[in-house]
Parts: structure tokens; C-alpha cells; sequence
């Protein structure tokens, strides 16, 4: 049997010009307005650079220092969860064996585990990761429901994380 076409679509609007441009900004190197612009012509988006401007100031997205020194964009917010821009692997492997106490996959989905109360905090640092085989997930009081683009992309993803939850690190290719 094989695996059902992945249909992605971000709506036409101010909110998902937003939600494409935090994608951008935490999946390249974007170091330009006008970078910026080329990446969503890519996408189909076209938008002014007054706009871009707007939108940028909207997502909190500032100029900082990247590994090689260039000034890039990212967004700072989630400062709640990490007190850092972004949750680094070490963080999330470190929630995940706080957090995580089990997990399991049925098709395309991942049911994960969490003491009661827990599951918006890993949830919302998964999500924020953007990983890619995910396409979204949902967090309750002590469940998560993360929805992968494929059955085996889950259960992979799913023994990525139950391996953090063990205390073993992140390898290569996962």
C-alpha cells in the first residue's frame, strides 16, 4: 500500500505570510530583506519590502550573529521555554527525558506520554524545533499527538525521541 500525498497549504494571509516566514527563518540562513523576499517568491508569496519590514517587527524577528559571524535574522520568541532563541538538541533531549514517559505510533501519528501537566511545554519545544517530518502536533494535560508525513518518518521520530527520553544522545541521520 503506499503512502497518501502530503497536501500542504498555508492560507493567503497576513497570518500565513507569518507562519511561512518563521519557517524560512528558522530552516535558512536569511541575512537580507531582500533575501527574504527571493525565498517567499519561491513559495508563490510576493511581498513589498515596506510589508516585509512590518512583518519582521510583527514575529520579533531580529538580526543576530550565526556560527560563521553573518548577521542573520531569527525570531525570538518561546523565550518562555527555552531562554534562548530556539531550543538547541541538547534542550530537547534534556525536556524529552524530563518530560517524555513513553510513546507509541499508529500510522502517520505519534501518541507521546507526559506526567499531568507537562505535555504543552514538550509539545510547544517540539513544535518550535520544527522537525522535519512533522507536519503539526496537539498537546493536552499529559498526551501529544504529533502527526507525521509518513508511517515510517513516525516511527522513527517517535524512536528518536524515547531515545532522549532514555538519556541517549542525538545521533547522525536522525
Amino acid at each position: 500500500m503506499s503512502e497518501p500525498e502530503i497536501m500542504r497549504r498555508t492560507p493567503d494571509s497576513k497570518a500565513g505570510r507569518h507562519a511561512i516566514i518563521e519557517q524560512i527563518l528558522s530552516t535558512q540562513a536569511i541575512t537580507s530583506q531582500s533575501e527574504l523576499r527571493d525565498a517567499l517568491q519561491e513559495r508563490g508569496i510576493s511581498a513589498a519590502q515596506a510589508t516585509l519590514s512590518r512583518d519582521l517587527l510583527e514575529i520579533r524577528a531580529t538580526k543576530v550573529r550565526d556560527a560563521d559571524g553573518r548577521q542573520v535574522y531569527a525570531i525570538s520568541k518561546h523565550e518562555e521555554i527555552s531562554g534562548s532563541d530556539t531550543p538547541t538538541a541538547a534542550q530537547l533531549q534534556k525536556w524529552a527525558s524530563d518530560l517524555l514517559v513513553g510513546g507509541a505510533t499508529a500510522g502517520n501519528l505519534i501518541v507521546l506520554r507526559t506526567p499531568a501537566g507537562a505535555a504543552n511545554l514538550l509539545g510547544s519545544a517540539l513544535d518550535y524545533a520544527r522537525h522535519e517530518p512533522v507536519l503539526g502536533l496537539v498537546a493536552g494535560d499529559d498526551t501529544i499527538i504529533v502527526v507525521c508525513t509518513s508511517a515510517q518518518a513516525a516511527s522513527e521520530y517517535c524512536e528518536q525521541l524515547l531515545d532522549w527520553a532514555e538519556g541517549k544522545a542525538q545521533t547522525e541521520g536522525k
